[in-house]
């Protein structure tokens, strides 16, 4: 169970490279192609390769994931970062859990803990301290599209855990992110226009958030939603921002206060004491008490009965 928690979290840091990829080796002012280059061409990669295509209920249902979970979410999280400063839009991220955790609890039937809802808070300040400066403006469309990307992304994951999948788990992912990845298309050449031409170092970004930032790191998020309590799980997103800090700290040699310490130390903690409550639970789960089990010839003599 460590393993697959610890695989998890890989998705979510292999997405706080996002920041330093996209400034450093992006084209500028094009958050709509970004996201539709991250997405789209992996997804049909993915599908391809399986030569499986969605049936039934899975037409509609692969759509609805991967709006959820792909293209709302991506188109949103770009809005957002191009209009409010990066802290605002990432504590604005931070209440993900709170959200995930309260659906779960109507969706699924999760039990929403004080535990949770106290840990959710402390990740929000958490976040708050480690990206938050005192000079973040806040406008009000960058705000509702955080907030919506998030509420988009947690229904998402919710939904996911609800419904399985029915195929292997590289083949679904495929699924949803071409279904998100076409909703981008025509908002791509609507509000951007036509591509630029990619110079080598913007082909070096699209390979590295297409493969790595997109197609590895949602295969083993979808994993981990199968595997992990969602009201758990959700709090691995706050690696997120934890790489994106650490990084720009080490790549674009930015400084790092006292307070970002503070934030960073909480973020652990409350990425830590949200895991190990979830292994707990799901160990007690898991324990069947010797009187429970029933002897094979016993069991015979009820189905007789």
């Amino acid at each position: 169970m460590v393993l697959t928690v610890l695989l998890t979290a890989l998705a979510p840091a292999a997405w706080g490279t996002t920041y330093v990829v996209t400034t450093e080796l992006m084209p500028a002012d094009r958050p709509v192609l970004t996201a539709l280059v991250r997405v789209l061409p992996v997804g049909i990669l993915l599908t391809a390769s399986a030569r499986e295509l969605p049936s039934g209920s899975w037409w509609w249902r692969t759509a609805v994931l991967g709006v959820l979970n792909i293209g709302a979410f991506q188109l949103l999280l770009f809005v957002a970062a191009y209009r409010l400063p990066g802290g605002v839009a990432a504590t604005a991220g931070a209440v993900q859990p709170l959200v995930v955790a309260a659906l779960a609890a109507g969706l699924l039937g999760e039990r929403f803990r004080m535990r949770t809802g106290l840990a959710g808070v402390g990740g929000v300040v958490g976040v708050g301290l480690l990206v938050l400066t005192p000079q973040a403006a806040l406008d009000p469309v960058g705000v509702v599209a955080a907030l919506t990307g998030t509420v988009s992304m947690a229904t998402g994951v919710v939904l996911t855990k609800r419904w399985g999948r029915p195929v292997g788990l590289v083949t679904a992912t495929g699924w949803q992110l071409v279904a998100g990845g076409l909703l981008l298309v025509p908002l791509a050449f609507a509000l951007e226009g036509p591509p630029p031409i990619f110079t080598g170092r913007n082909w070096l970004g699209a390979v590295w958030l297409a493969t790595v930032g997109t197609g590895v790191a949602y295969s083993l998020w979808f994993r981990g939603i199968e595997r992990l309590p969602v009201s758990s799980l959700s709090f691995l997103g706050l690696m997120s921002p934890l790489t994106a800090t650490i990084l720009g700290w080490v790549v674009l040699h930015q400084s790092l206060t006292a307070g970002q310490l503070g934030g960073a130390a909480l973020i652990a903690t409350t990425v830590i004491a949200t895991q190990i409550g979830g292994t707990r639970r799901r160990q007690r789960a898991s324990f069947t008490p010797a009187s429970a089990v029933i002897s094979p010839r016993k069991e015979r003599v009820h189905a007789l009965r």
